[in-house]
């Protein structure tokens, strides 16, 4: 039993060890944020808007945020394509309100489109090399 849990999984992208430990030592400081922003979000959305609903998606963003940097960064999993979605979205932010919404949506595609595709390739990379060491001290 002990053997086929130190096992590669069958993927190479899937957890593998033990989950990192978290930085806030025992309490549940990202869960608790997942949560409290959940309902957060929850009641923002059942008032119809409001600070309740960009509060909530902001706190349950960072706890997720903080959990997924984490489990990626250390090898543990690999969580590129919602890590390499922040800053773009953070770009994205920042364009339309510096230069509003363009008439023609693609063309901020055509701008937010590189910078994903360039932060994954960054995160892809920072995943293997993370994930290699983990095998290597585990395995």
């Amino acid at each position: 039993m002990a053997a086929s849990a130190r096992r590669a999984p069958a993927t190479p992208f899937g957890p593998y060890g033990e989950r990192p430990p978290s930085p806030f030592g025992g309490v549940p400081v990202s869960e608790i944020a997942i949560f409290a922003g959940a309902v957060g979000f929850v009641v923002g959305v059942l008032s119809g808007g409001g600070p309740a609903l960009v509060v909530g998606a902001i706190v349950c963003g960072l706890g997720v945020l903080e959990v997924t940097a984490r489990e990626h960064f250390s090898g543990y999993r690999s969580h590129s394509l919602l890590l390499a979605a922040y800053p773009t979205v953070a770009v994205e932010t920042g364009v339309v309100l510096l230069f509003g919404i363009p008439s023609q949506r693609l063309l901020l595609l055509v701008l937010i489109a590189p910078v994903f595709a360039g932060v994954f390739w960054f995160l892809r990379k920072r995943f293997l090399v993370a994930r290699q060491a983990r095998v290597a001290r585990l395995g």
